[in-house]
């Protein structure tokens, strides 16, 4: 017989115990969390499911501009009247496929290039998709277009925001393609036009369509899962340190 099984049962499963315990706080409240994301996405699907589909409405003047941040903007249907700005060369953003775009699902570039407000001001308007190798000049004549307030994109770690040889953008950074492209001042977000279509066809605007990830539900599962696992094995090891123990 060893020390270990001379031990009383209690002392043997303390340790343990105390460690199952602790994991299983852990499992649970990871559970716990997976199901507060899973309400915290789902409420902000609907939020921007119903701006993306709600009546647009006048772009806010330049001075409501610092107190517009993508919490309380982001995907803002607008309606605004613009003007290209003279000899304004636009800058091409690669897309391989667009997750909120349902007819863009070849690669390709999104068109972007500065337009003018009747204040003066400045804005970036994405006009739309253009198969790859397409160039597209600059535009003339004003218009009046409905979009959305979309707001600027932050590089990942190894994506790079523009590859100046190909003269192609990567990431959706209004301030820094009218700093390379010398347009001067421009709003802080962007537009992303959905209407209207140009009489080629290109670029190509049109609606987005949210189609965000929720997979919240699974995670809470397998936390919850791995929690059931865990009370499972401690109890059958318990089960059997109870059948070991010393008479």
């Amino acid at each position: 017989m060893t020390a270990a099984a001379a031990r009383p049962y209690w002392r043997r499963v303390l340790v343990p115990g105390v460690l199952t315990l602790v994991g299983l706080a852990i499992l649970i409240s990871l559970g716990v969390w997976q199901l507060q994301r899973k309400a915290w996405k789902e409420a902000l699907i609907a939020t921007l499911d119903a701006q993306i589909k709600a009546p647009p409405v006048p772009l806010p003047p330049a001075s409501e501009w610092p107190s517009l941040t993508a919490a309380n903007s982001e995907f803002r249907r607008v309606r605004l009247r613009v003007e290209p700005m003279a000899q304004a060369a636009p800058a091409y953003l690669y897309t391989g496929a667009s997750a909120l775009r349902t007819d863009v699902k070849q690669p390709g570039y999104f068109v972007f290039a500065p337009f003018r407000l009747p204040d003066g001001t400045a804005v970036v308007i994405n006009r739309g998709y253009i198969p790859e190798g397409s160039k597209i000049g600059a535009q003339s004549g004003a218009d009046e277009i409905t979009g959305y307030i979309r707001w600027p994109e932050t590089p990942g770690l190894f994506v790079a925001k523009h590859d100046a040889k190909d003269d192609i953008w990567f990431v959706r950074d209004p301030a820094a393609m009218a700093k390379a492209r010398g347009w001067g001042s421009v709003a802080p977000f962007y537009i992303d036009q959905e209407a209207p279509v140009p009489p080629g066809g290109f670029p190509k605007p049109g609606p987005l369509t949210v189609r965000l990830k929720n997979d919240h539900l699974g995670y809470a599962i397998t936390w919850f899962g791995l929690a059931g696992t865990l009370v499972g094995v401690f109890a059958v090891w318990g089960l059997r340190e109870r059948y070991n123990r010393t008479p």
